[in-house]
């Protein structure tokens, strides 16, 4: 059993330092970009230089969906929504909208700006809509979290999806923690950054070689499992993957370390060039306290049992290596973009699956504990990042226009499950706790 997890991880790894020499983003990344065989709807440009585009339903229902598009290196094309839900949204009744930024990267300073005038630009072509939902996946929705908590934002709802709605600082912190583990625990001569990373695709490429190299070894794989927990990743992962049972911790490691590269190191690259500097610190950080806090110590005592490991001799080792500290100009540009107040002043309904391995639910329990406001935090028993399906989408969008409608929250659509994830270990709200 454990030679075919061995097998399937390193399997995975090799996959994955293609696709970092590719530079590709999975998933999320290219989400929000329109299929080459689809037709792609005309593009305006906005006052800002950003591009929009919008798709209006002859049967158009009043409402406008706003979506805003995951991380990209690039900007691409400005998408009204992704591919595979369009038809079903212009099917229901809605308008939709979009802007591709105006830049590619970590754009939440262009995005901001460039999503409210995509707003206005559609009321003035195709008159002012009844009310404007903000959606949006991934990095598009701590976007779409932006604009729930602004005055005069334009939006009278908001569904922040797979989001990224940690934070940038709560987020990249709580990554550190993850990298700052695996490079002490495990790598400490392969010449991994944690901050400053000059290049994203070299970087993670030596942390894929060294977690490919790492994952053979019982002692490797409880301390992928200590990083990974410590970093937020869930005990489940994959989509074609079936969910760990209670208790099988080697199972669960595997998962953890399937999604470790890309839910951990990446986008620091260009998060750094536009903070100006390392903006994510470790500085005063207790990780036995962490481990204690994270509720799974049961699983990486078990798997460092296993391999005849001493994990109070890791914690040790963690607490007295040299940390992190930021530079704090760098820290004030990603807290404006985007560190969330946790007060957004129109409806929020946000929506995660069980075991997304690259913005963790924790980050959404993590905002629903610190929210003060009109919202709501649910989950889809399934696996992976942005992975949801259109009914899904669907009965999140109908539940919020509902909501907006009646002034109260009906029945949870069937579609969600009860579900408390791990908890957030490096909460950082605007105005208040920024561990």
């Amino acid at each position: 059993m454990q030679a075919k997890m061995v097998e399937s991880v390193m399997r995975r790894v090799k996959i994955l330092a293609v696709t970092l020499l590719a530079c590709v983003w999975p998933l999320a990344a290219t989400s929000g970009q329109q299929a080459a065989s689809a037709p792609v709807p005309a593009t305006e440009q906005l006052p800002g230089g950003a591009r929009w585009t919008a798709e209006v339903p002859a049967n158009w229902n009043g409402t406008l969906l706003l979506y805003s598009r995951g991380y990209s290196p690039n900007a691409g094309d400005p998408a009204a929504a992704p591919q595979q839900h369009r038809e079903a949204l212009l099917a229901a009744g809605y308008a939709i909208a979009g802007s591709d930024y105006g830049s590619g990267g970590w754009a939440i300073e262009q995005a901001v700006p460039a999503q409210r005038a995509t707003i206005a630009a559609f009321a003035a072509k195709h008159g002012k809509p009844k009310r404007v939902i903000a959606w949006g996946s991934s990095m598009g929705g701590l976007v779409t979290t932006a604009l729930a908590e602004m005055k005069g934002s334009g939006i009278d709802g908001a569904a922040p999806m797979c989001a990224s709605i940690g934070g940038s600082l709560g987020m990249m912190n709580m990554a550190l923690d993850g990298a700052y583990a695996f490079r002490t625990l495990i790598a400490p001569d392969a010449g991994i950054r944690l901050v400053d990373v000059d290049d994203d695709r070299v970087n993670g490429k030596r942390v894929a070689d060294a977690l490919a190299k790492a994952v053979t070894t019982p002692q490797g794989r409880a301390r992928i499992a200590l990083a990974g927990v410590l970093a937020g990743i869930p005990d489940w992962t994959r989509r074609d993957r079936p969910q760990p049972m209670v208790g099988d911790y080697q199972a669960q490691a595997e998962e953890i370390a399937s999604a470790f590269v890309m839910g951990v190191y990446l986008p620091r690259t260009d998060q750094e060039q536009r903070a100006g500097g390392a903006f994510s610190w470790n500085s005063g950080i207790d990780y036995r306290e962490q481990l204690r806090l994270s509720g799974r110590g049961a699983m990486v005592a078990a798997l460092y049992a296993e391999a005849g490991l001493a994990l109070d001799d890791d914690l040790n080792r963690l607490n007295a290596g040299e940390r992190v500290v930021a530079d704090p100009q760098a820290v004030e540009y990603m807290r404006a973009h985007y560190a969330p107040n946790a007060r957004p002043l129109v409806p929020l309904v946000a929506v995660q699956t069980f075991g997304d391995g690259m913005t963790a639910p924790a980050m959404q329990r993590g905002y629903a504990e610190a929210a003060r406001g009109d919202i709501k935090s649910l989950y889809v028993n399934a696996a992976g990042h942005c992975t949801f399906d259109t009914p899904t989408l669907l009965a999140t969008i109908t539940y919020l226009d509902r909501r907006i409608d009646s002034g109260k929250w009906g029945a949870t659509p069937a579609v969600f499950a009860p579900h408390t994830p791990a908890p957030m270990l490096r909460p950082c709200v605007r105005g208040g706790t920024c561990k």
